[in-house]
């Protein structure tokens, strides 16, 4: 009698939990690529470590706080440490919707990789997305950085325009000024012809060469 009761759960268990069955799902673990030298063996204590992780996940689902270790079933666990695992109803012999064993270990999946001493590359749920870590607030408002920017561009400006106006003005205040000392030096200059210093001639002011003067223009009527 306990023989046919035993293969009548072996059988039904079969039945609900293959790989690719309804709301089943394949793990892959990677325990010698994580730990190394310190990689456990994956025995039976680790599957029951396992069944306990999940059922403990799928009761803080809201109206399956009944789970318990025993409605977590495992099978085709191979040597690579890779198995499908499947979570029934307490209370009937189907299994629960794969959108809420998703959600419960989604909610968990922290929990669960350190329970093993491993995370979301080396304890995989091939069709359960990993964990995503929540966004980063920066430190800093975003329309504070984005006024700071705004506000060195428009000062670095100011500033290139007023550098340019200084520049642009000392050139102006250097072009008479040059024009004026050349005149003054075309004016002081004095030619010297055959040993007789002879004034330029004045245009201007209609000034009279004295060299070109004869003795008797020279002296003054008494």
């Amino acid at each position: 009698m306990l023989w046919a009761l035993f293969f009548l759960v072996t059988t039904i268990h079969a039945e609900l939990c293959h790989p690719d069955a309804e709301n089943a799902f394949k793990v892959r673990l990677s325990i010698r690529a994580a730990l190394g030298d310190k990689a456990y063996v994956w025995d039976t204590d680790q599957e029951y470590l396992f069944r306990a992780m999940v059922a403990f996940s799928m009761r803080k689902v809201p109206n399956r706080e009944a789970t318990e270790i025993s409605h977590v079933l495992l099978c085709n666990v191979t040597q690579r440490v890779s198995f499908w695992f499947v979570v029934t109803d307490p209370s009937k012999n189907y299994t629960l919707p794969a959108a809420e064993v998703q959600l419960a270990i989604r909610k968990n999946r922290d929990r669960i990789n350190n329970a093993f001493f491993l995370d979301d590359h080396t304890l995989e749920f091939l069709k359960i997305p990993s964990t995503l870590a929540p966004p980063m607030d920066p430190s800093v408002p975003v329309w504070i950085i984005v006024f700071g920017v705004i506000f060195c561009i428009v000062t670095v400006a100011i500033a290139l325009l007023v550098l340019s106006g200084i520049r642009q003005r000392r050139r102006n205040n250097k072009g008479p000024s040059g024009v004026e000392d050349a005149e003054d030096k075309c004016e002081n200059i004095i030619t010297i012809e055959n040993g007789i210093p002879c004034d330029p001639l004045d245009m201007k002011g209609g000034h009279i060469n004295d060299g070109f003067l004869t003795e008797d223009e020279r002296l003054t009527p008494l």
